[in-house]
């Protein structure tokens, strides 16, 4: 079984992140103080480390720079929502990837399951190969989509961003989560990358039948398959 440590002074929000994390088969291990996680983190093998930044007695960065002195685990910072300074700082000491608090939490297992699928070792959890939602149909082993039996000729990068949406469905994915899920870069407040490729999915789809409000743009959020 997946072990993850949370280092996480707020407790509530721990306990809420380990009850999400137990209710999807991993096995959980939580510390509430800098000094104390960074013993555990080194002391035990956990495959992945949810650490925070403001901690007490020792902070995230500095735990970071420990665990990267002996250790690879991955690990995923949690900073506040906006902090760029800090992701900056996070990436730059070896973080593998950032939560924004508060969080999403569809997102946080997407980002812990991409995180693990990306580690030495890491098992792919999500070994499924075609989505079918109504008329629409995705298979990731040929890069195809077909709506109506009608093919759909889409790029790669259109692809990944139709899949993750087709995927959680109804669930509203961030712009930051998306570009680095898709893009493979950090999110960038006045790049439209995103923006010019979701259009011209929802284009190629209409086109081919489907109802254009089905791919939904909520500003200041994200995007989301209805």
């Amino acid at each position: 079984m997946t072990r993850i440590l949370i280092i996480e002074d707020d407790k509530t929000f721990a306990n809420q992140v380990a009850g999400l994390l137990s209710q999807n088969g991993f096995c959980i291990e939580q510390c509430h103080d800098g000094e104390q996680g960074l013993i555990k983190a080194l002391a035990e093998c956990f495959d992945l480390i949810l650490l925070d930044v403001l901690l007490p007695t020792l902070n995230g960065f500095s735990i970071l720079t420990h665990i990267r002195s002996v250790k690879q685990t991955p690990i995923i910072m949690m900073t506040a929502c906006g902090a760029e300074a800090e992701r900056i700082e996070g990436y730059q000491k070896g973080a593998d990837d950032y939560l924004p608090k508060p969080c999403n939490f569809t997102e946080m297992l997407l980002r812990i399951d991409a995180v693990l699928r990306r580690s030495i070792g890491g098992q792919e959890r999500n070994d499924q190969r075609e989505l079918s939602i109504d008329a629409l149909v995705l298979n990731r082993s040929v890069l195809s989509v077909h709506y109506n039996g009608q093919s759909i000729e889409l790029t790669p990068i259109q692809f990944r961003l139709l899949w993750l949406l087709v995927e959680h469905q109804n669930d509203v994915l961030s712009k930051p989560f998306l570009y680095q899920m898709v893009l493979e870069r950090p999110y960038s407040l006045y790049d439209r990358s995103m923006d010019m490729h979701l259009s011209r999915i929802r284009k190629k789809l209409v086109s081919a039948g489907m109802a254009a409000d089905r791919l939904v743009t909520q500003h200041g959020k994200g995007y989301c398959f209805s």
